[in-house]
């Protein structure tokens, strides 16, 4: 049973390229939801604090370059697009190893548009909630000095 599973999604490069860029588009938005929590989201704070520290500060190279790999969302979605085409077997125009290069590289690719398309949305959102917060302190200010007025 496994067997027919593996070959099934093997054989997906045999679809067309319209489907092939449909499983792309799907894929990539693991990637990037995965990436960007591990690298950004509070949740993983403290273990991205001690990443950080330890890939300034340890004493061998390797391990610097092992705890940045948790600190940049470009770096480490390449580990976490490689785990996925594993899972997936997910291959990209060929039907042998060059198909999962391709596949790699198009999904860090596409994953990184998502993650910057998403942190210019939450600028933007952040940026917006500062000017009304801005302008709310205004109009109590003036609330203030017409009450001391009166």
């Amino acid at each position: 049973m496994r067997w027919v599973l593996i070959e099934a999604r093997t054989s997906a490069v045999d679809e067309p390229v319209t489907t092939q860029l449909l499983w792309l588009i799907t894929l990539a938005i693991p990637v990037a939801a995965i990436a960007w929590t591990v690298t950004h989201e509070d949740i993983l704070r403290e273990t991205r604090d001690y990443c950080k520290t330890r890939s300034e500060s340890a004493s061998h190279l390797w391990q610097r370059k092992l705890f940045y790999l948790f600190t940049c969302e470009y770096c480490f979605s390449h580990y976490v697009a490689a785990a996925l085409l594993l899972i997936t077997r997910f291959k990209l125009l060929f039907p042998d190893w060059r198909g999962y290069l391709v596949s790699l590289f198009s999904l860090v690719w596409l994953a990184n548009v998502y993650m910057a398309v998403f942190a210019n949305l939450r600028l933007d959102i952040h940026h917006e909630r500062l000017e009304i917060k801005s302008k709310d302190m205004e109009v109590k200010s003036k609330q203030a000095e017409t009450g001391r007025a009166a």
